[in-house]
């Protein structure tokens, strides 16, 4: 029977989270230089439109059809076949259509994630390349790993709404780019439009409701827990990255306390339907420490992951997943972590991060070495030196 309710409830958080993509642009394009803003943001709305063709012919099936040997889906869901107006076990009292465009959002912007890492190195067409074959070897895997009936997932792994699945994944395969595409030839930092990070952490967040509440699958007391979780661990890990940094430099960054408010966000997806707000005000603090010292340790280490995806996404992601197998509280709709005494699911995530972050980055870097067999990878100095919107897209942001 279809709950009318919690079919509105997921439909619309779907659309938060369909929102969050351009908010990624926004975000992305104001931390980088004049001439090179629309083609960062080209790759995270050309995500949109690649990603959710494929995740009809078949990603789709591969995350969550049938089980084969708790690696992958079969093909029962490819082209939407099986997959209709009623609901089916395991996945609400929503319709499927319903639930095949909730968990298609999230397969969107799970790869544009990592755009920001390779900032003014990739080129256009070996990136469309990248993004399908990244959304296919690695995003639908890892998806059924953990919610698709998969080995993660036999393991007692929490992930509510996708720490393992979707951060980590791009986190580390966002460090995974920077080793095979190598240093920008010029990497200092020109944030050409400070506004632009304000509006896209805005619709980040905003979104952000959409992709933790929603995973509830239905307008219910533990979604209602996520969104409250959402916020406190925002909040948290805002405030805190911006006294860290305050210390740091002398001066409150309002792109430290936006990065800051992303990392609070990252950290507490994949716990947020099973942990307490208290847990969940801890889980932002630490996650604001441990990413900001990321941040340091990028830096020290010259690692050119421009709008840092590894330290932010990867370790949020890292710190999120350890965490809810620290505070995870059975009655909240998970299992008991060690909070409660237990564990197993601690241990679970533990190892499931170990394998879903090296995962990604060993396939990541796979994938973009086979890419450069057949194609060049990098801008040359030219297209650089002329502006990447021009010489990529014949377009510019700005005309004066």
């Amino acid at each position: 029977m279809i709950n009318s309710g919690d079919t509105a409830f997921v439909l619309l958080s779907a659309a938060l989270v369909a929102l969050m993509t351009p908010g990624l642009a926004f975000f992305y394009g104001g931390l980088v230089k004049r001439k090179h803003v629309l083609t960062i943001m080209m790759q995270s709305f050309i995500a949109m439109g690649l990603i959710s063709f494929f995740w009809l012919l078949f990603s789709f099936s591969l995350a969550f059809g049938g089980d084969v040997g708790s690696v992958i889906g079969n093909f029962d869901y490819a082209l939407l076949r099986n997959v209709g107006m009623e609901p089916v076990e395991g996945f609400g009292d929503i319709p499927f259509y319903a639930f095949f465009a909730f968990q298609m959002m999230f397969a969107i912007i799970a790869p544009a994630l990592m755009t920001g890492a390779f900032v003014d190195r990739m080129r256009f067409k070996a990136y469309l390349i990248f993004l399908v074959l990244w959304s296919i070897l690695v995003y639908a895997p890892i998806a059924h790993w953990v919610w698709g009936g998969g080995f993660m997932s036999d393991w007692g792994a929490l992930d509510f709404a996708g720490g393992l699945v979707i951060h980590i994944s791009a986190g580390f395969g966002a460090l995974a780019s920077i080793f095979v595409l190598g240093k920008r030839r010029h990497s200092n930092h020109e944030f050409h439009n400070l506004p632009y990070v304000a509006l896209g952490t805005a619709l980040l967040w905003f979104g952000w409701f959409g992709f933790n509440s929603g995973s509830a699958l239905g307008a219910n007391a533990q979604a209602a827990l996520a969104f409250v979780n959402t916020d406190i661990a925002a909040s948290a890990a805002m405030v805190g990255w911006l006294f860290l940094s305050w210390f740091h430099s002398g001066k409150p960054s309002m792109v430290g306390a936006l990065t800051g408010a992303i990392a609070g966000l990252v950290a507490v997806t994949p716990a947020a339907g099973f942990v307490e707000p208290w847990s969940a005000l801890i889980i932002g603090l630490v996650a604001s420490i441990v990413c900001y010292y990321a941040v340091q340790f990028r830096i020290r280490t010259k690692w050119d992951d421009a709008l840092d995806v590894w330290a932010v996404h990867g370790m949020g992601g890292v710190v999120g997943a350890i965490l809810t197998g620290v505070f995870a509280v059975e009655r909240l709709g998970g299992t008991s972590g060690l909070i409660e005494g237990s564990g197993a699911a601690f241990l679970a995530n533990f190892y499931s991060t170990i394998v879903a972050g090296s995962f990604a980055f060993i396939m990541t870097y796979l994938i973009l070495k086979f890419i450069g067999l057949f194609m060049n990878l990098k801008i040359s100095v030219y297209e650089l030196e002329q502006g990447l919107d021009k010489a990529m897209h014949g377009e510019d942001a700005y005309d004066f």
